[in-house]
């Protein structure tokens, strides 16, 4: 008999240090989920939301209430979204005429305002071997959103049919000829009939800037020889001056380039290496499998000119205002 009592007591005392280390790690559990859950809130209140980590499945996990991550500067459209984003922009833009010395048309230029209690820097925005585009206008008009009064001047007005320029073309042949034809001394006398015009309109504050795409790349690097009071030059997919005119240069120098584009990169080295020597700035960006026109084409190449695009525009941005 005392071996069954003790056999009892036994199992009752067994059963009972179960149910109490069950109880206890059920505690536990609770315990560190209240203490998990008071972190939380804490570190959310000083540190910010905490965001969320990808899945191994692509999607985003849940975590708490998240704020977005900081986003990218937006970029321009790409060539056929541009007229769309063009009639929905809130920003003021107008065409203008400028005289031009020795010319008996006026070189058609299209301005697009910030919108800023303050005078802003001015950025030329120099066209493509397509003339001045819905593109090229949209590219302005992104740039006026980022707070630079752009103005975009047609470099072959006056060329076309009935003194037109080109919009008065009826192909994208027929508009590369005429420029092709522009002399480099006839694009920068028009150059600082619009950078003089610009600099003293109200709303500038004085500085100046020139960014220029394809054709217009080499233009902008060009033109930064031929005016020392350029405060920057923007070169989107140019190609480089010859070497003997870059001792003229005083304003800084950024290039934006596509991997995928030996053209215009085989006149990379050579300027660089003579603006080292020279002691100037000459910032060079080269996107890994992007091509020539990335900006403008942003859904070729299977992401690559998007991916140059975005990070192209955002690099650019800095260093505008770092220098205007």
């Amino acid at each position: 008999m005392p071996l069954r009592i003790n056999s009892i007591r036994i199992l009752w005392v067994k059963k009972r240090k179960a149910h109490q280390s069950r109880r206890i790690r059920r505690e536990t559990k609770e315990e560190t989920m209240r203490k998990y859950i008071l972190f939380s809130v804490i570190a959310m209140m000083v540190l910010g939301p905490v965001p969320a980590q990808p899945s191994d499945s692509g999607h985003t996990g849940v975590a708490f209430s998240q704020s977005p991550p900081t986003s990218a500067p937006k970029i321009p459209p790409g060539e056929e979204q541009a007229k769309t984003s063009l009639e929905k922009s809130p920003r003021h833009g107008e065409y203008v005429d400028l005289k031009i010395e020795g010319s008996d048309h006026p070189l058609l230029t299209w301005v697009v305002y910030p919108e800023r209690k303050d005078k802003a820097p001015v950025v030329i925005v120099i066209h493509e071997i397509y003339g001045l585009t819905d593109w090229i206008r949209a590219v302005a008009d992104q740039l006026a959103a980022e707070g630079f009064i752009a103005i975009a001047p047609d470099f072959i007005s006056g060329k076309g049919p009935g003194g037109g320029g080109t919009a008065s073309l009826q192909s994208r042949d027929d508009v590369v000829k005429l420029i092709r034809g522009l002399t480099d001394g006839e694009v920068n006398m028009k150059l600082n009939a619009v950078r003089s015009y610009a600099i003293k309109l109200p709303a500038a504050n004085g500085k100046s800037a020139v960014a220029g795409f394809c054709w217009g790349g080499g233009r902008s690097f060009g033109y930064a020889a031929a005016q020392p009071a350029l405060n920057a030059a923007v070169v989107y997919y140019g190609t480089s001056p010859e070497v003997k005119e870059l001792g003229s240069i005083k304003a800084p120098v950024l290039g934006l380039y596509g991997g995928d584009d030996a053209r215009v990169n085989a006149t990379i080295g050579p300027a660089a290496e003579e603006m080292k020597k020279l002691g100037k700035v000459y910032e060079v960006e080269i996107y890994e499998g992007a091509g020539h026109g990335f900006l403008r084409q942003q859904d070729g190449r299977d992401g690559a000119n998007m991916r140059a695009s975005q990070q192209a525009w955002s690099r650019m941005l800095g260093f505008l205002r770092k220098h205007l």
